[in-house]
């Protein structure tokens, strides 16, 4: 289990990251400008390590629900992950910032109890 969990603090940089991102590509200041955030264009790069990382993100989710001690955690990531990914996805752009910030928290949470888990157990 402590392979799996020693993950916990890059998958908490990479919450801390989406913030950073969803800040500069969603917030305030491109809101009150009007912008689209699509058409705004994520950097080749910045998107494949994106895109890589959320997919190794829920593979590491899906083998944390074979641990015990982290079970509730990683089902409340997978949950939170589907939940607001449909909440995001049925609201209008004003509100998708709103949604990610209390999202991003919420998962710092789980993953700051992962990283007690593993300390404590390890």
């Amino acid at each position: 289990m402590n392979f799996i969990l020693i993950l916990t603090p890059f998958f908490f940089v990479f919450e801390v990251w989406q913030l950073v991102i969803s800040e500069r590509y969603l917030g305030v200041k491109q809101i009150a400008r009007g912008a689209d955030p699509r058409k705004l264009g994520l950097g080749e790069a910045t998107a494949f390590l994106w895109t890589v990382t959320l997919f190794v993100y829920w593979a590491w989710m899906i083998l944390l629900l074979f641990f015990t001690h982290a079970r509730p955690a990683a089902g409340g990531l997978a949950l939170l992950s589907l939940i607001g990914f449909s909440l995001r996805r049925g609201n209008p752009l004003k509100w998708t910032l709103v949604i990610l910030t209390f999202e991003g928290a919420l998962r710092l949470v789980l993953l700051a109890y992962l990283a007690a888990v593993a300390w404590r157990h390890a």
